[in-house]
């Protein structure tokens, strides 16, 4: 089986510690010649100017294209369009539109008055600029806020339309719930690439919390088998496993493209992509 291609996803830095834990995971990671990576933005827009900071880093530095996280929060369409225009100007050419959580302590989002009022707005925008490759994110299960699955897939389409190129969905525990969506995905004509998001588990209390917030659907079956692994001391040669298991069966299932949610710790997805046969830069070098 070919190895796939792979992206990381890297959250900005708030402190001197947290910047070098980040440089740490690229200098893990980007030797194994990733698509891109992404950088997020945090709720409510609240590491704006660290992930601006953190993109201009990466593309000048590590020689990998980056895709930086764009939301409709918190700002209007000048300002949202200008952060655009900035990463323009400095050479970074790909962007995440993405809606965006609400700040904290708001319990739904509610648009800027003069600001973008959705990530279907933000795109159309952004792809009138013709200045960027622009990705958006995909709910493979029922987003909290969504009537169906099929109001998941509807919104997908209408981005698409407004000029996205691809997409990248939220994670998910089974191979089945990507191949149910990717299918309903071609039913409606969307014919962008959809890419899924891997979330290799670091730990087990923390995915699961996260889970149960964007609306992923957790096995009982994964409940059982990581709290025997935890009582063993062997969680971490279990996710391993599991995410190793899961990107080999979406890749046997017609799958080329990976997106790792890494959380800026690279080495659980490093484990991984090896053992997938994603091979570090040097290694192959050395092998050529």
């Amino acid at each position: 089986m070919t190895a796939p291609n792979v992206s990381f996803e890297f959250f900005p830095p708030k402190s001197l510690e947290a910047s070098f834990r980040l440089w740490e995971t690229l200098g893990v990671l980007s030797p194994l010649d990733p698509s891109f990576v992404s950088v997020t933005y945090g709720a409510g827009g609240t590491t704006r100017a660290l992930t601006h900071d953190a993109v201009r880093t990466i593309h000048k530095n590590y020689g990998v294209p980056v895709a930086a996280h764009l939301t409709c929060v918190d700002a209007t369409r000048e300002e949202t369009l200008a952060i655009a225009e900035s990463y323009a100007e400095a050479g970074v050419t790909q962007i995440v539109a993405l809606r965006g959580d609400p700040p904290k302590g708001q319990g739904r989002f509610t648009p800027h008055a003069q600001g973008f009022a959705s990530s279907v707005e933000l795109t159309e925008a952004l792809a009138a600029t013709d200045k960027f490759q622009i990705r958006v994110g995909a709910y493979p299960e029922p987003h909290p806020e969504a009537a169906s699955m099929q109001d998941c897939v509807d919104f997908l389409k209408r981005k698409v339309d407004a000029g996205a190129t691809s997409a990248i969905t939220q994670f998910f525990f089974e191979a089945e719930t990507f191949f149910r969506f990717r299918d309903a995905c071609a039913s409606a004509g969307i014919a962008a690439p959809v890419i899924p998001g891997i979330l290799p588990i670091n730990s087990w209390a923390g995915v699961r919390k996260f889970a149960e917030a964007c609306g992923a659907r957790v096995p009982a079956w994964l409940d059982e088998a990581f709290d025997k692994a935890i009582r063993d001391g062997r969680e971490r040669l279990l996710a391993t496993a599991l995410c190793t298991e899961l990107c080999a069966d979406l890749m046997e299932g017609g799958v080329e493209d990976l997106h790792f949610y890494t959380l800026n710790s690279p080495d659980l997805t490093r484990d991984v992509c090896a053992a997938l046969g994603v091979t570090p830069r040097a290694e192959l070098s050395e092998v050529a």
